[in-house]
């Protein structure tokens, strides 16, 4: 098998490339984000930056943030994603680019939102990408991730009942929250969101106005 076909990234890639439409409909609801959203709409200030980090087609995320009067830019791994996001969400930019080695200008954003994305990315990357993250927000920027619960890594030969693989890499959650407060948040607030027989971790952390130590 060639080396990019076992590249995770590239699986990644390659599965939402072939699999958008059946993970999310262009005109798919909140669903569980929906309080999330809501709860963070009630925090940012009118017109906010704010970065979709792993946007995906822009739904619901960046569609209900432009809806609300944010300015969102959108960075997503996948070619069809990012296509359907400038379609469907036309009020946001749109970036086609690998996380884990996106460069940003320091204080970009007032918030940033990374659901279901960095678990995605190979571990070894994911405490330098929260450190890139804590770069790119304002001082007291907020931060709204999921991440894992357990610790895993593994793939699925059959993701959504077809025959295209994913690949996923995460930690536990008392690994994120040290390397969350390395970074240099401050841990609000952290809940377990169910899902089949496990779930992942939801964390809610603002950029701390100190440097970490």
């Amino acid at each position: 098998m060639p080396e990019a076909e076992n590249d995770p990234v590239d699986v990644v890639r390659r599965g939402y490339d072939a699999l958008s439409l059946r993970y999310r409909a262009d005109d798919a609801s909140p669903g569980t984000y929906g309080p999330w959203i809501t709860e963070l709409l009630a925090v940012l200030k009118s017109g906010s930056r704010v970065l979709d980090l792993g946007c995906g087609c822009g739904v619901p995320v960046a569609r209900d943030l432009v809806a609300a009067g944010h300015r969102v830019t959108g960075v997503d791994l996948s070619d069809v994603q990012i296509q359907r996001a400038r379609r469907l969400v036309p009020g946001a930019r749109f970036r086609r680019a690998d996380a884990t080695t996106l460069r940003l200008p320091p204080g970009s954003f007032e918030a940033v939102v990374a659901l279901y994305s960095m678990i995605h990315m190979p571990l070894t990357a994911q405490p330098a990408l929260l450190r890139s993250v804590a770069s790119w927000l304002v001082e007291d920027g907020m931060l709204l991730l999921s991440a894992g619960w357990n610790e895993w890594t593994g793939s699925d030969d059959g993701w959504l009942g077809s025959e295209t693989p994913m690949w996923w890499s995460h930690a536990d959650v008392a690994t994120y929250r040290q390397w969350l407060t390395q970074a240099g948040f401050v841990v609000l607030r952290e809940e377990f969101v169910p899902e089949g027989d496990g779930g992942h971790s939801l964390f809610w952390a603002r950029r701390s106005v100190r440097p970490p130590a």
